[in-house]
């Protein structure tokens, strides 16, 4: 459906940064806090599996290395 703009390194990150706000979510934080940590967490679990982010889409940002004609 969308084109991938996440290099290997941004996916990474957000991987990793997506354990520790699930990890916070379950541990550290209640309340209103815990709920915020646990959709940022799935946001940044989601776009590191797939690839994509539509913010970036949005923005024009494309960290994948790969050009956009060798994608398909």
């Amino acid at each position: 459906m969308f084109a991938k703009n996440e290099g290997v390194v941004d996916r990474g990150i957000r991987a990793v940064l997506g354990i520790a706000a699930l990890a916070a979510a379950f541990t550290l934080l209640s309340g209103v806090w815990q709920i915020v940590a646990g959709v940022v967490a799935f946001m940044l679990l989601v776009t590191a599996a797939i690839g994509v982010c539509p913010l970036y889409s949005v923005l024009g940002i494309n960290t994948c290395p790969v050009n956009p004609a060798e994608r398909r």
